[in-house]
């Protein structure tokens, strides 16, 4: 069993730098690296669809030289790889708050969307400048608006009215979170979306992400019952009623 949505956050980048005697920025370059081990790994297996959390919006508070340093990793990423991501059939989108971002880099982000909006092989969704509490603020807030125009009454808001509006509402809940460089939190990622998701830590840093490491999250997720709040037996009740005879 493969998850459909993988979410990862990849963290650890300046913590192997510094293990390195290295600017921050190197090990971000690294991470980089790796998040193509990530999307070749998505590829290989047939997962259709892949969130990294590459800039949180707590990030900009990061100091100046460091935020300027991925801004500049991100715009080259921008240029460098998105060919090549539609080459293979991947779908481009980004989600969260755009405005902090300058112009080339909003211009790139909507290029890159445009360009590959028609692949299907894999959907891979970077997060940049986004929060899940903004996320479902902003669904929210569209909820309101459509309040007072008369749009909508308020006992018809429910829970999937309001997951129609956050973001990755098209795709299917991520069914595996991992996250790298050993905290075990979803620091702000992903929080409605994230509800029923297995969740897998590990202490190895992003940049040394590898096939092997991926694969062994993929194992022991193949392992877990999802219950969604049922029981086990439930669980296999139902799915003895859809197994063909």
């Amino acid at each position: 069993m493969l998850p459909r949505h993988l979410a990862v956050i990849m963290d650890g980048n300046g913590r192997w730098a510094q293990q390195r005697r290295r600017p921050r920025a190197i090990g971000h370059r690294a991470g980089a690296r790796a998040v193509n081990v990530c999307i070749d790994f998505c590829l290989q297996r047939g997962i259709g669809a892949l969130t990294l959390f590459a800039f949180s919006s707590e990030n900009w508070g990061r100091p100046e030289d460091e935020v300027g340093a991925l801004m500049k990793l991100f715009m080259g990423a921008l240029d460098r790889e998105v060919d090549e991501l539609h080459r293979r059939g991947v779908q481009v989108r980004f989600i969260g708050e755009r405005t902090r971002f300058s112009e080339a880099i909003r211009l790139r982000m909507a290029n890159a969307e445009r360009l590959t909006a028609g692949n299907q092989a894999l959907v891979l969704s970077i997060a940049a400048s986004y929060g899940g509490r903004q996320d479902i603020a902003s669904a929210a807030r569209s909820l309101a608006e459509d309040v007072a125009a008369g749009r909508l009454q308020p006992q018809d808001i429910t829970e999937s009215l309001l997951s129609q509006r956050v973001a990755l509402a098209d795709l299917p809940a991520p069914d595996l979170f991992i996250r790298t460089g050993g905290d075990h939190r979803i620091s702000n990622f992903l929080l409605w979306q994230l509800a029923y998701t297995e969740l897998w830590f590990t202490d190895i840093l992003w940049p040394d992400l590898s096939p092997e490491l991926l694969q062994r999250a993929m194992d022991d997720f193949a392992q877990r019952e999802r219950r969604f709040g049922l029981t086990s037996a439930q669980v296999t009740a139902a799915a003895a009623e859809t197994t063909p005879a």
